[in-house]
């Protein structure tokens, strides 16, 4: 028989093989993974370092073009220029999609299993569609922004649409995102795209009100028929904006009051930018007598031009004779007035006036006005003129009282 000591012994031995054994066991198991990768590294090291490189030089473009995209923003955050618009769009590159591209591209040029493979390509497309959504929402958005802020005031035209648009625009980029993620992952999205279009044709017939006015403010700041400080006609009205908002635009006009108008009306209807006619055509008729003598009336363009010359932003059209009227010798003076400011166009037309009038006085030229002659004849039916040969009234002869 053995001792305690022994068996405790003998235990001890048998316990120390069995643990060498599970580890040789466990180094064996763990050499063939090794020197399976040092054997594939070895098969494709000139596709991983082909793909490295290439994925290296492409990761380090898009980290240049970050950078400068940055730098450009930081100078105009504005976005007034495509130049910085181009920039916001590349200043939103993300460091997750230039890692995965740098991962595929290294994939593409190894022999890898084909799950590993797929893995890598639907990676890549996950964050190339996230990637692509949001350059695509930095895009809009920097177009809308450089709009606003061109206009000259953003809080009195889009400012308080921006946030509705920013909204909008998300929503629809990861929409779009989301259903070509889905797509490669080889999800039927047919019904999907079309429960989204039926709700969206829903959402649009509930808010067509607010959609039609948001698009007719979109169309006035990017098509820009007037802006603000502008005066502008609208049927009766005449006023100078003040004012572009989501749904209306606001007029002060030249009554005095502000006038409030629809977006959607406005646009409806013909709307005359006075702020952009540089110079007026502003149309004087005036009418001699009949009795004029014809050398004057030839004189007439020559005798006008006196009277609009001594004005410097007037370029005359026209001096002519129009017809003959009822009661006079019709004439226009039509003239071209280079300035933009109203009261400055009425105070010259009223000075011309005025000067026509004093040269017509020295020059005894006298203006129509409407009148009408009788003529009688005698029982033996001669006429019997109402005026001598002199021009005075005849007095008629005292009658004798019984």
């Amino acid at each position: 028989m053995t001792s305690p000591t022994e068996q405790l012994a003998n235990e001890a031995i048998e316990s120390i093989s069995e643990d060498a054994e599970a580890v040789e066991q466990t180094v064996a198991s763990m050499e063939q993974p090794v020197q399976d990768t040092i054997g594939w590294f070895g098969d494709n090291w000139d596709g991983l370092l082909l793909g490295g490189l290439v994925a290296l030089g492409l990761v380090g473009i898009m980290l240049i073009l970050r950078a400068i995209g940055r730098g450009v923003l930081h100078r105009d955050p504005e976005r007034t220029s495509w130049k910085a618009i181009i920039a916001g769009v590349l200043a939103k590159t993300t460091i997750t999609f230039m890692v995965v591209t740098a991962a595929h591209i290294v994939a593409a040029h190894t022999d890898i299993s084909e799950d590993v493979e797929e893995i890598f390509h639907v990676a890549f497309i996950i964050v190339l569609a996230i990637q692509a959504a949001i350059w695509a929402r930095e895009l809009i958005l920097g177009v809308v922004v450089s709009k606003v802020v061109d206009d000259g005031d953003r809080e009195s035209t889009l400012a308080n649409a921006l946030s509705l648009i920013r909204v909008l625009v998300n929503i629809t980029a990861f929409a779009i995102a989301f259903i070509v993620i889905l797509d490669n992952l080889g999800v039927n999205v047919t019904t999907l795209v079309a429960g989204l279009g039926i709700g969206g044709i829903a959402i649009g017939l509930a808010a067509q009100g607010i959609f039609s006015d948001l698009f007719a403010a979109l169309a006035i700041v990017f098509d820009r028929p007037f802006r603000k400080g502008d005066t502008i006609r609208y049927g009766t009205t005449t006023g100078t904006v003040e004012k572009i908002g989501l749904k209306t635009t606001r007029l002060r006009a030249v009554t005095g009051e502000q006038v409030i108008m629809a977006n959607t009306k406005l646009l409806d209807q013909e709307v005359n930018n006075i702020a952009e006619a540089h110079s007026r055509r502003i149309t004087i008729p005036f009418g001699v007598i009949y009795q004029t003598d014809p050398k004057v009336l030839a004189q007439m363009k020559a005798i006008v031009t006196e009277a609009v010359e001594p004005y410097e932003d007037i370029d005359i059209v026209r001096i002519v004779c129009t017809g003959f009227g009822d009661s006079s010798i019709d004439f226009e003076l039509v003239y071209d007035h280079h300035s933009e400011d109203w009261n400055e166009i009425v105070g010259i037309k009223s000075q011309i006036c005025i000067r026509i009038l004093e040269i017509f006085n020295g020059k005894g030229i006298e203006f129509a006005y409407p009148t009408q002659t009788t003529f009688t004849s005698a029982p033996d039916g001669t006429m019997i003129m109402p005026y001598p040969e002199n021009g005075f009234p005849v007095a008629p002869p005292p009658t004798e009282k019984s």
